[in-house]
């Protein structure tokens, strides 16, 4: 028995845990909006179908009122049209809602409207006792009163004001798009911006266009009720008569009691969800909610509510009318247009003294900051942005300052701070570089890929965009990131956009350094050496030399890309030269054969060895004889046509020693060479120049021709 006993509670409790079960998925499924409104849909479509017993259907009507209500109450709060997007869809579903809830009750008046005013539910008995008050005839003319307004006043309006504002919507649809493509392209507004404004407006006429429609379901909601109550009553008589054999009067007052208060179950919510609607398609171009716009706009103007207050007193003291309501009315009106009146003073002071705090004199912005040039600053696209976004990669910014440290240790040049911004007049993708205001360079990138180019000059067999390399204007190609491991594999170089700018931006400014280079960041450059090396700065600086014509010695030799990192060896040789003389190209060039061992290293190919071109005997006695003038004073005043035959020498000369795969240095007199240097970075700014002085004792040297 106890073994029995056992297992009728085992059983038992396996049935509970079976109902918790079941009810747990129930109540999972109906926390999901999809499947709640889904089931919805399929419940209002059952009762077009299965019969709805009397307590149900009470439910059900009052589920309809309380869903038309909470749309109405939803439409006047919302403060824009769109907050309220959904509505067409609310619209059709109230309609259907109230339709099957029709072809329910209908069911239940037919099938027993003989057995007296509560056969289709409390509800409709309620409705239709309280507005017949006893009388058929009073509730068929109120219920047709009711139809009228729906159908003829609200529906309509609703319904033409939703068919102008969707024409309207869509003809000005072109219109509004290119004033945003305006304002993108003055920088107004940005590109998330342009985009939200763009979502708007096809928002909009999609609503709009929605609504059109949407009204149709209302108007077709107020014929359909109309024409259901008109066959409940014919039909109810004719059953009522026919079939259960009630006289024409019992059967007329028992139809047409439960008609009625059906048909008025079913309008008031219409007329509540059209009331809805008209809201909703009347709020285009009012800002706020509804009760904002109407009061507010309304107390605008306490004028009109004192004349108001006037005009309704005065009709208090005609003959006939009755003076209470009249008087209320109308000092009720007064006292509101004594308080906005006094209100508008209150905020025009308030309004006064803020623009007097507005007016008050600010700070004059010292006119010197118009005056700031930016040494160097990167301008961007608005599509290269992302990369100097902290989130999605640093590398850009990460360059640069790997790039200021670089020039620092190669060139000894301190890299003033590159100012990086954003410029909506480029082209998305495009980006230009300026040194002191001016542009020196410009490219277009394609952030999200890779730049390759072949080193041998062949034709390149991916697939990719062409294009050209923007800092030497070599073919390249854009291609995919999926493409990397195999352009590597083909030997091809692969460089991504950062590095594309970071190459053209070292470029640019190994040019400029010497426009770079300043007054104050030579006499920094001074103040920051060795104790040791400040007295020679005194013994020389001003007696000898100023720090001017220091910063010309140091321009001279960044002009041709040689680092003043040795800054104490290149003082020692100013102090040297200057003995002799002031001439600063003199002293440069003294300054570069103290520097001998340097310029060969930088100079020197793989193998440690200096390729040199010699310029031949003829032309160093052409460059001799064209240099004019005495002393520190001399020029070159060479016949053009000799200068264009010696460029096309140096040119040919250094084709062919590029076929070979050598750089070769041009070697020169000392007294020629900075003539021939100034001729020679016209058409070949990367040659390098040197003179015999300029030649260190123990360096190996390959001479490979003479031009």
């Amino acid at each position: 028995m106890d073994s029995g006993g056992a297992t009728a509670g085992g059983g038992s409790t396996s049935v509970d845990a079976l109902g918790q079960q079941l009810a747990g998925g129930i109540s999972a499924m109906l926390r999901r909006g999809d499947i709640a409104l889904a089931l919805g849909i399929v419940a209002i479509l059952a009762v077009l179908i299965l019969p709805m017993p009397r307590w149900m259907l009470d439910i059900s009507l009052a589920v309809s009122i309380t869903f038309s209500v909470m749309v109405l109450m939803t439409a006047l709060f919302i403060k824009e049209p769109l907050e309220f997007s959904s509505f067409p869809t609310v619209l059709l579903i109230a309609a259907m809602l109230r339709l099957s809830l029709n072809l329910a009750s209908t069911r239940l008046i037919l099938a027993n409207g003989h057995e007296g005013p509560a056969a289709a539910g409390q509800v409709i008995e309620s409705f239709g006792r309280i507005v017949m008050s006893g009388n058929f005839v009073i509730g068929i003319i109120a219920f047709a009163i009711l139809v009228i307004v729906n159908f003829v006043v609200i529906t309509k309006g609703s319904g033409r004001i939703a068919e102008v504002a969707a024409r309207f919507s869509l003809d000005s649809l072109p219109g509004k798009q290119m004033a945003i493509d305006a304002d993108l392209s003055a920088g107004l507004i940005n590109e998330d911006e342009a985009r939200t404004r763009r979502k708007t407006l096809e928002d909009e006429s999609s609503f709009f266009g929605a609504m059109d429609g949407a009204a149709k379901f209302v108007r077709g909601d107020a014929i359909a009720g109309l024409l259901i109550t008109f066959i409940n009553i014919i039909g109810g008589i004719i059953i009522g008569v026919g079939q259960q054999g009630l006289t024409f009067g019992e059967a007329g007052e028992s139809y047409t009691l439960l008609t009625v208060g059906d048909g008025l179950v079913s309008q008031i919510p219409a007329l509540i969800v059209s009331t809805a609607a008209g809201l909703v398609v009347t709020k285009a171009g009012v800002s706020g909610s509804a009760e904002k716009a109407v009061f507010g706009q309304l107390s605008g103007y306490p004028s009109a509510l004192g004349l108001t207050a006037v005009l309704m007193i005065s009709l208090g003291f005609m003959p006939g009318l009755p003076f209470l309501p009249f008087a209320m009315l109308g000092g009720t009106a007064g006292y509101a247009a004594w308080t906005m009146t006094k209100r508008q003073k209150v905020q025009a002071e308030e309004t006064a003294q803020a623009e007097l705090a507005a007016a008050a004199p600010i700070a004059e912005e010292p006119i010197s900051t118009a005056l700031h040039i930016d040494q160097i600053r990167l301008e961007l696209g608005y599509g290269l942005l992302s990369m100097i976004d902290s989130e999605k990669g640093v590398q850009l910014t990460d360059q640069i300052k790997a790039l200021r440290r670089q020039l620092a240790n190669e060139m000894g040049f301190i890299l003033p701070a590159v100012r990086i911004q954003d410029n909506l007049q480029l082209a998305s993708n495009a980006y230009t570089i300026r040194l002191k205001e001016i542009e020196s360079g410009r490219g277009e990138l394609r952030p999200s890929m890779l730049l390759i180019m072949d080193p041998r000059g062949e034709a390149i067999s991916l697939p990719g965009e062409n294009t050209v390399e923007p800092t030497f204007g070599l073919p390249a190609m854009w291609v995919g990131e999926q493409h990397k491991e195999e352009a590597l594999f083909r030997g091809y170089t692969v460089v991504d956009a950062p590095t594309v700018i970071t190459t053209h931006l070292t470029e640019l400014i190994k040019d400029g350094m010497a426009e770079l280079l300043s007054y104050a960041e030579t006499q920094r450059l001074m103040d920051e050496l060795d104790k040791s090396q400040q007295k020679l700065i005194a013994d020389m600086v001003p007696t000898q030399i100023t720090v001017g014509g220091i910063q010309r010695v140091l321009q001279n030799l960044l002009s041709e890309r040689v680092s003043i990192r040795d800054l104490p060896t290149i003082l020692e040789a100013v102090n040297e030269a200057c003995a002799s003389t002031r001439n600063v190209m003199a002293i440069t060039e003294h300054v570069r054969a103290r520097l001998a061992r340097q310029l060969c290293d930088d100079s020197a190919a793989e193998d440690g060895s200096i390729p040199i071109l010699s310029m031949s005997p003829d032309w160093e006695q052409e460059f001799g004889t064209a240099l004019v003038g005495e002393g520190d004073d001399l020029q070159l005043a060479m016949a053009p046509s000799k200068l264009q035959e010696f460029i096309t020498a140096v040119r040919r000369e250094f084709d062919q020693q590029a076929l070979h795969g050598n750089i070769p240095v041009l070697l020169t007199s000392p007294r020629m060479r900075p003539y021939v240097r100034s001729i020679v970075e016209r058409f070949r700014p990367q040659t390098t120049v040197l003179s015999q002085n300029e030649i260190h004792p123990k360096a190996r040297i390959r001479t490979l021709g003479v031009v």
